[in-house]
């Protein structure tokens, strides 16, 4: 049986390496994200791996194009249900909480929680008729609190109770709900952290390198397993020490 996996915020950084890691590993992988180069970013993984991908437009926290986007990938692979969920989409708007405005939080609630609740809802009805699912949800090291991160953090900190409450309630139905936090991972989203700044977090970090998406995308596939049957509700750090 092929397992079928969505991947949101699949364009580029941790959730492009996770459709590149699933599609090798024999998965077909449905890529979803806001930009319009998502089939071809589809494309380039085939190209990789000689495995299935396709890619479709979707905004996270919109609840009707999430639904559409289901909708639209189940029908073109002639399916009813989807086996895994990545929700990775993200997004910063870093700011001072006395300097942050109304639509800097909502921005970023809307994409990380909103997001989250909204690609979920599709998929775990399917999940539950067959008795079988994978749920990975993207948290971070802000969870924790950081400074300028106040939308975020709090977004981050709600995906964090989120799992755990889903993977008390779908446990029996076979679906494990776990979370990834990764620390300072070397993408499009912390490209534009000043040097300064990036060389005072590495120095930080006891393994004094940045994390790749590679490395997170090891952990999802490993979670979107067989062999990851009894971890449920587990927060995972790939941080290189970041929070000890």
């Amino acid at each position: 049986m092929t397992r079928i996996a969505i991947i949101t915020g699949a364009g580029s950084g941790i959730g492009y390496a996770t459709s590149v890691k699933l599609a090798s590993k024999g998965y077909t992988v449905i890529m979803g994200d806001i930009r319009d180069n998502i089939q071809e970013k589809a494309k380039e993984v085939e190209a990789k791996t000689k495995g299935k991908a396709i890619g479709l437009r979707v905004n996270v926290a919109d609840w009707n194009s999430c639904r559409e986007f289901y909708e639209s990938a189940l029908k073109i692979l002639g399916v009813d249900h989807v086996d895994i969920l990545v929700n990775n989409a993200g997004i910063i708007r870093d700011a001072l909480f006395v300097k942050m405005t109304p639509e800097q939080w909502d921005e970023v609630i809307k994409v990380h929680l909103y997001g989250t609740f909204n690609m979920t809802k599709q998929v775990v009805e399917g999940m539950i008729k067959y008795n079988w699912g994978r749920i990975i949800n993207m948290s971070s090291a802000s969870w924790q609190g950081n400074i300028g991160q106040a939308n975020y953090a709090a977004a981050k900190a709600g995906i964090i109770g989120f799992t755990k409450t889903l993977a008390r309630e779908l446990g029996k139905y076979n679906i494990t709900v776990n979370a990834i936090v990764p620390g300072f991972i070397d993408t499009p989203m912390t490209a534009s952290v000043p040097e300064k700044v990036r060389n005072m977090i590495i120095d930080r970090i006891p393994m004094k390198r940045m994390g790749t998406p590679e490395e997170v995308a090891n952990i999802i596939a490993f979670l979107s397993s067989e062999e990851a049957s009894y971890i449920n509700g587990a927060v995972i750090e790939v941080t290189g020490g970041l929070v000890l």
